[in-house]
């Protein structure tokens, strides 16, 4: 069949596709910015269209059979109006084109009681595609737990971090969690699932508090037992908060989360057993696997890998003038006697538990301070070690060019009055070593934009400048190293 999958730059999207071209499926993919997968493994096997949820979809979907929808505005502020915008406007182009069906990933919910902001907006996106002319399956799923999610990293890192755990009431809650690897499997089985247009409950074999998780992860990962120390006073917003300050995730990733973790989600019916039948796998099997891509550097996608919403989109400008604005650059530039091809191994494998190579303190503080507003800080890290891709997440950067060799450009995601750019070149030089050039720019918006770039200026001599020389520093040492 051919499928059209939207977010296929996100968490699931990435994974979905692979493994519908590997049931003989033609993928097409609908995503904003298609650069984000010019490098991922699969992209020579697939057809990309630029495009939106939001937009004019009738091309997208020529010929298409089955939508597979999975797209949510988790963070920004007016999610529940764009999601059901663009569910409504996806539905109406489906049945324009005369798909077969919609296949939707939601969240798994109790009925009759108040919903969170979080999963009432899931359930309405269900019934916007319920009721259309298309027949829809609507999968809803509690916790996913797989190497790279949100719900997983959360959850691994507060057991991780708290050998003394202070539990909200929540943690009490019953919860179904499931494996992604079942996620992905009825996500590919339901795509040429006949005459159904209803929902799924859809779970593990089995049924846990979040307190059971967080023992039952411990176990799994080797940690010594874990002491509970309860704070009933603890709400979701508090809750989220310390979230954001033990875990990689940003409270405005966590608080939805959490708000979703106040209702018990148990499976209510378990009739997808019937029409697509399959043994699931259980919560330490889909603990200790998830562990172990972790390990092996072997995470296929993160939850890390969407954009943000109000982070910088547009290109690096490269004109001062641009858009008769001010643009503030920081230049600098080192001869080594590195090869490039050494001097390009430190700068791509910048990052991460590496660092950046200049005032580790000063990297430290900015990214306590991005999370305190709200912002990713520094603890996503990276997801290889070794290589970068377009569109991935590093610490609190978004990488938006890289030509192997010779550019690495980053996108700052951190909270800042503007818009800002790192950009880290390799050159060779003419008879032997090599040339490190780096340059930071920053677009200011307001009068606030101005005052952060001065009040920063001082530092840059710091910062920046030690990086220059650090990072060529690093590639010299890897050069002799190597000789020896």
């Amino acid at each position: 069949m051919r499928c059209l999958v939207t977010g296929a730059t996100g968490y699931l999207g990435g994974r979905l596709v692979p493994r519908l071209l590997a049931e003989g499926h033609e993928v097409r993919c609908l995503v904003r910015s298609p650069e984000k997968l010019r490098d991922v493994p699969w992209a020579a096997d697939v057809e990309i269209v630029r495009g939106d949820v939001l937009g004019d979809l009738d091309e997208s979907m020529r010929d298409v059979e089955v939508v597979h929808y999975l797209v949510h505005s988790l963070q920004s502020k007016d999610f529940a109006d764009a999601d059901r915008k663009a569910a409504e406007n996806t539905a109406k182009a489906a049945e324009r084109a005369g798909v077969r069906r919609i296949v939707y990933l939601g969240g798994l919910h109790p009925e009759g009681t108040e919903l969170s902001p979080h999963l009432a907006s899931r359930k309405e996106v269900g019934e916007v595609f319920l009721r259309s002319g298309v027949q829809a399956v609507v999968l809803q799923a509690a916790v996913i737990i797989g190497s790279g999610s949100a719900s997983f990293e959360m959850l691994r890192y507060l057991t991780e971090r708290l050998p003394v755990m202070v539990t909200p009431r929540w943690v009490h809650n019953r919860i179904q969690p499931i494996a992604v690897r079942d996620v992905l499997r009825y996500l590919v089985e339901a795509t040429t699932l006949e005459n159904e247009n209803r929902t799924f409950d859809v779970g593990g074999p089995d049924v846990l508090t979040y307190l059971q998780m967080m023992l039952r992860y411990a176990e799994v990962a080797g940690l010594p037992k874990r002491r509970v120390l309860p704070v009933p006073l603890l709400t979701p917003g508090l809750s989220s908060h310390w979230v954001n300050v033990v875990t990689p995730v940003p409270r405005s990733i966590a608080k939805p989360l959490i708000e979703s973790l106040v209702h018990e989600v148990v499976c209510r019916e378990n009739d997808i057993r019937e029409v697509l039948p399959g043994e699931n796998t259980g919560y330490d099997k889909a603990v200790e696997l998830a562990l172990s891509k972790i390990r092996d550097a072997d995470v296929e996608t993160r939850w890390s890998g969407a954009t943000l919403p109000g982070a910088p989109s547009e290109p690096l400008p490269t004109d001062p003038g641009w858009s008769g604005g001010s643009v503030y650059t920081d230049e600098r530039e080192r001869r080594t006697s590195a090869t490039p091809e050494r001097l390009w191994e430190v700068v791509e494998g910048i990052g991460g538990e590496r660092g950046w190579y200049s005032f580790p303190l000063a990297w430290a503080i900015r990214g306590w301070m991005d999370r305190l507003v709200g912002g990713v800080g520094l603890r996503r890290g990276r997801r290889d070690p070794q290589r970068l891709y377009v569109g991935e997440a590093l610490d609190f950067w978004r990488v938006e060019e890289i030509s192997r060799g010779e550019l690495l450009r980053l996108r700052a995601e951190m909270k800042v009055p503007g818009k800002a750019w790192l950009e880290l070149r390799v050159a060779g030089n003419e008879g032997h070593g090599s040339t490190y050039r780096q340059r930071a720019v920053f677009v200011p918006k307001g009068l606030t934009g101005h005052i952060y770039w001065w009040a920063v200026w001082p530092f840059h001599g710091i910062v920046f400048g030690g990086m220059v020389r650090n990072i060529a520093n690093e590639a010299e040492l890897h050069k002799n190293f190597r000789k020896s």
